[in-house]
């Protein structure tokens, strides 16, 4: 892996698996991640893994968003990702919010405002619109960032399950959009990761996903718009749903899933949320 050409610079909160990551990589945006920034041990476990192996170029991982030292990374980051907890957002929990111990955004805030990156390009649930959205969105434009969003599903980019998520793209009004690099959007299927299948060794990157049809890809392309199809179809898992047997590591593995992006679906708000930015 070549670790001297000089990219745009990413800082990954809230990193799971790098699913975000993965996402504008399938969106042809080409990156370096500079700092990671993890508290489960597995998710850790598995980015060490994938550096060890020269999957991801090196980089320092941090397990505390709360005491990250943003100052260090001042004026030295493109791109902000992070998929910040949804637990206080969604509708499967207590919707807390801001009362939420696990509400981290004011966190994350506060470093965009002391690391000052280019770009802030985030996740969350579908229950963030309504409970949320609104002040992340004005703090960024507070900030001086100009924001949009967008929910995006898994199933529009060919999976069985819907999956939706709430996508933030914000670029800093201070540098253009057009400044901050070209993509040139790769076949996502063929590029994609094995990232939704139990039975997998953590994101290998040999190939097609399992299940997935190669002959039916999607693609994207940018310039003066953005076209999305999605005409393939991911195979369900074999035997009932999400049994499965012999794997080591079952439950870690499926948390680790259960909290991560689906990068396809990454890629695709990334160029879409871009467009509308640039128009």
């Amino acid at each position: 892996m070549d670790i001297t050409k000089k990219l745009p610079t990413v800082i990954a909160f809230c990193a799971g698996y790098g699913g975000i990551e993965r996402g504008l990589d399938l969106a042809g945006f080409e990156h370096r991640v500079i700092a990671y920034v993890e508290i489960e041990a597995f998710a850790i476990a598995n980015l060490v893994n994938k550096m060890e192996a020269g999957k991801l170029p090196p980089a320092p991982i941090y397990t505390d968003i709360k005491t990250f030292p943003a100052h260090l990374f001042r004026d030295r980051v493109d791109i902000i990702t992070g998929g910040y907890p949804c637990q206080p957002f969604s509708a499967a929990g207590k919707r807390l919010g801001e009362d939420d111990p696990r509400h981290l955004w004011p966190f994350i805030k506060r470093h965009v405002q002391t690391i000052r990156p280019v770009q802030c390009f985030f996740e969350n649930v579908e229950g963030h619109i309504s409970l949320g959205l609104s002040s992340v969105i004005s703090d960024l434009e507070e900030d001086g960032y100009r924001a949009t969003w967008g929910i995006f599903s898994a199933r529009e980019v060919g999976a069985h399950h819907q999956r939706k998520r709430v996508y933030i793209l914000a670029n800093s009004n201070s540098i253009g959009l057009e400044e901050h690099g070209h993509c040139e959007p790769i076949n996502v299927v063929k590029a994609s990761e094995n990232v939704a299948n139990s039975h997998s060794a953590s994101w290998q990157g040999r190939g097609l996903p399992s299940g997935v049809h190669e002959k039916n890809s999607i693609a994207y392309s940018s310039g003066n718009g953005v076209r999305a199809e999605a005409t393939q179809q991911w195979l369900s898992e074999p035997r009932v749903g999400r049994v499965v047997d012999g794997c080591a590591d079952r439950v870690d593995r499926l948390r680790l899933l259960g909290n991560g992006v689906v990068p396809q679906t990454a890629a695709k708000a990334y160029l879409v949320l871009r467009e509308r930015l640039l128009k």
